[in-house]
């Protein structure tokens, strides 16, 4: 009698009994892909979990057909594909939508879809709450958390593309993603550049790199890591065109003033397209930085970065001490950068009867930084 043992292939992972199940909305395509083939499954069983997974946002095994009975019945036992659970969906009366997600450690995320004639732009966070403090936002108020996960990243996009077009064969809605939700991106380096990873998949959200931006205060080392990993639009929250007035609103400033963080700009852009440009971001605060004279200061900080100024009007939110600049102020402000040659345009408000607009989201963050104690100090 033969008693060699019969091989069996490598689980997949640990029994639920051993670790939690595995969130398959962690993994990018080739991720997923040594995952399998681990376990002695062919590579392109990924492609087909990724194409139900994000194209026809599937999350129950038994309705991927052309996926093996063996292979569905071993992922149902280990795994699970699940997006962070919506807790509330509030709709502007422009169109607006903005989602509380709640995360298993109950702390809640906020998402928001901006709806257009020639797009539809979905705005993601990438962390709970920020780890910088820039003082006219109210997501920094909030204090921080943690990273969020490349499901809980990814997750908002399948959550909002499920809300928005329930049908997977509809036309698509969301074609534009932008994270510039809560949280600074760059912090968050590994798990952002995955998420975006899958955004860009064919196989999954199918996104031009063009349709795809990752918005920065200036994180000089990761900015200079970005271009190497990945090909996606590039957007700065710039706010002043001088350090004094910058280590002021963006206090990360301090550790990469403007002109290093312009060199790294230069770099980032080496090799694009001439058609290609970073998106400056700009909040016009009454008083603060919306003279003349810092319109010329913007002017001589950009005159080597191809790049495009996108004003934006700031949007109050409770115990801040910044006002809007007045509309004519705006205006004048956006002329002294157009008479310079700069492609410039000012944002139009958007959500804001529901806190959707720029730096008005905030979640439910267990602040583990302490910076809301520290701001009810100073005021």
């Amino acid at each position: 009698m033969n008693n060699t043992p019969i091989p069996q292939k490598p689980r997949l992972y640990p029994t639920s009994q051993e670790k939690k199940k595995i969130n398959l909305l962690d993994f990018t395509s080739d991720k997923l892909k040594a995952l399998l083939i681990e376990r002695g499954e062919k590579p392109f069983r990924a492609t087909q979990l990724i194409k139900w997974m994000h194209q026809q946002g599937v999350d129950d095994f038994a309705q991927m057909s052309n996926v093996s009975k063996a292979l569905r019945a071993e992922l149902a036992a280990v795994a699970e594909i699940r997006a962070p659970e919506v807790v509330l969906d509030q709709a502007s009366v422009d169109g607006t939508h903005k989602w509380l997600l709640r995360l298993d450690d109950g702390n809640c995320i906020e998402t928001v879809f901006i709806p257009e004639k020639d797009r539809g732009t979905l705005c993601v966070s990438s962390q709970v709450g920020c780890a910088l403090d820039c003082t006219f936002c109210s997501t920094a108020r909030q204090g921080f958390n943690r990273n969020l996960t490349v499901s809980e990243i990814i997750g908002q996009l399948w959550a909002a593309k499920r809300s928005l077009q329930p049908d997977a064969s509809s036309e698509r809605v969301i074609s534009n993603v932008v994270m510039m939700g809560m949280g600074e991106p760059l912090l968050n380096f590994d798990n952002v550049i995955d998420a975006m990873h899958l955004m860009l998949d064919d196989n999954a959200y199918g996104l031009s790199k063009r349709r795809v931006t990752l918005s920065t205060s200036g994180v000089v080392p990761a900015l200079d890591r970005l271009r190497d990993e990945i090909d996606v639009s590039l957007a700065l929250s710039l706010h002043a065109g001088n350090d004094p007035l910058r280590d002021q609103l963006v206090p990360i400033n301090k550790k990469y003033p403007i002109k290093v963080l312009m060199e790294a700009c230069k770099r980032f852009m080496q090799g694009k397209a001439a058609r290609e440009r970073i998106t400056v971001e700009y909040v016009m605060l009454d008083g603060i930085n919306d003279t003349d004279q810092h319109a010329k200061e913007l002017i001589s900080v950009l005159k080597e970065i191809p790049s495009k100024v996108n004003l934006i009007p700031f949007n109050p939110f409770p115990e801040t001490r910044y006002k809007r600049s007045s509309n004519n102020r705006i205006h004048k402000f956006r002329d002294i950068l157009l008479a310079s040659g700069l492609i410039v345009m000012t944002r139009k408000t958007r959500g804001e009867d529901i806190d959707a607009a720029c730096g008005q989201l905030a979640g439910q963050v267990n602040d583990r930084s302490r910076r809301k104690i520290h701001f009810a100090r100073i005021e």
